[in-house]
């Protein structure tokens, strides 16, 4: 093994630690001498979820992470201060506070998607209805205003709305208080946090679509290297995690930042957008097999895979056994933060849920304890209330 491969290699292990000690503090996973996730709460023996008592792989149960997703957008509209600084007040020990779409003179903003009709108030300003249209995102036709269409300056003047109002009518209260939050107001607001609240703050941006913005000319990766770098956020200790569901992009930032770095995983039989560009067959599920998963472990430290990919759900909606995604990806020396738990019925697995009412809570407590049984490293939530609860429940049970 030549001398820059050993170092690369020894990076990745690092930067898999960081990522894993993460919330140490709270609890968290840390990584053991083989390099693969463990607890730092060893109450729960090996033997759980499938992972346990392997050879150079988990040695206990991870103690779970709790991950705002968008900040806590089941109680706030999403992508805003406000559900970011909630997050953090309900105890999530990480907050995904950025994904990341850049304007037209190449910011980086945090909205859900580039589309903005569905998460702002801008079909209300009539200045910018010539600005509407129909654009192909990823192969699919999508209607609407598009942030690569606006200045910083210009969507400076809107202000932010609930992207689900039928499942969260609670949240519309909030509609039109916050503004669109750029990724460096992000940095300045992890630092104030982390003075004010004495406790390092962990932020977990995303790169959406980044194939496309390159396409466009406004590629990303670059633009939020460079926003790392001036605030010293660009290293293997920084508490900034990346995560993308394009495996290239990953890769470009490997090369461009010492961060944590993560891949996003859809859908079994979904191919990341980057492979539909490049011809690459691949789908999901060669992701997710031992032969991907070590792949992905050469330029990554960790994995979000979507929960149906841990415990698949039938015809019904109803949770079977979970799959050996866990263990895999353990065993090539990765984290799992999957994706997303929310509290409200249709969003639960059939098993969950309590009436029809779309804005009614289902069992959600019994749904993380299900999924935490399975070893996963943390998980993302629309309410870290709920699941830091459940994980009290859980490591106490």
């Amino acid at each position: 093994m030549g001398t820059q491969e050993s170092d690369e290699q020894a990076g990745g292990t690092g930067r898999r630690a960081l990522l894993g000690a993460a919330v140490l503090g709270a609890g968290g996973a840390v990584l053991g001498p083989s390099g693969t996730a463990r607890a730092a709460d060893t109450r729960h023996g090996g033997g759980h979820g499938g992972n346990g008592g392997h050879g150079g792989g988990v040695k206990s149960l991870p103690v779970p992470t709790v991950i705002g997703h968008r900040g806590a957008s089941g109680h706030r509209p999403e992508h805003t201060f406000g559900a970011y600084e909630l997050a953090l007040d309900m105890g999530a020990d990480i907050v995904e506070a950025g994904d990341l779409v850049p304007t037209k003179d190449g910011h980086l903003v945090c909205r859900h998607e580039p589309e903005i009709g569905g998460t702002t108030d801008v079909a209300d300003h009539p200045g910018f209805a010539d600005r509407r249209r129909t654009k192909q995102l990823d192969g699919s036709p999508v209607t609407g205003w598009f942030t690569e269409d606006f200045t910083l300056a210009e969507l400076k003047t809107l202000r932010a709305t609930e992207r689900i109002p039928a499942n969260r009518p609670h949240n519309t209260l909030y509609d039109g208080r916050w503004e669109i939050p750029t990724f460096e107001e992000v940095l300045r607001w992890q630092n104030e946090q982390t003075r004010r609240r004495g406790k390092q703050v962990w932020i977990y941006p995303e790169l959406k679509h980044p194939t496309y913005f390159r396409k466009l000319g406004l590629g990303t990766e670059e633009r939020l290297a460079r926003l790392l770098r001036k605030y010293g956020k660009d290293r293997k200790n920084s508490p900034v995690i990346i995560q993308s569901f394009e495996p290239t992009s990953i890769q470009r930032m490997n090369r461009l930042v010492g961060n944590p770095l993560a891949v996003l995983l859809s859908g079994a039989k979904s191919r990341p957008w980057d492979f539909v560009e490049t011809g690459d067959p691949r789908t999901t599920a060669d992701l997710v097999t031992p032969k991907g998963l070590k792949e992905i472990a050469s330029y990554a430290q960790g994995i979000g895979p979507t929960l149906d990919l841990i415990i698949p759900k039938d015809s019904a909606g109803r949770l079977t056994e979970p799959t050996t995604l866990v263990r895999d990806a353990h065993r090539a020396g990765l984290i799992l933060h999957p994706y997303t738990m929310r509290n409200e019925n249709p969003f639960l697995p059939a098993d969950f849920r309590k009436g029809s009412d779309p804005d009614a809570y289902g069992d959600a407590f019994r749904a993380f304890r299900t999924y935490f049984a399975t070893g996963i490293d943390g998980i993302f939530t629309d309410h870290p209330d709920t699941g830091v609860l459940a994980r009290e429940d859980f490591v106490n049970k």
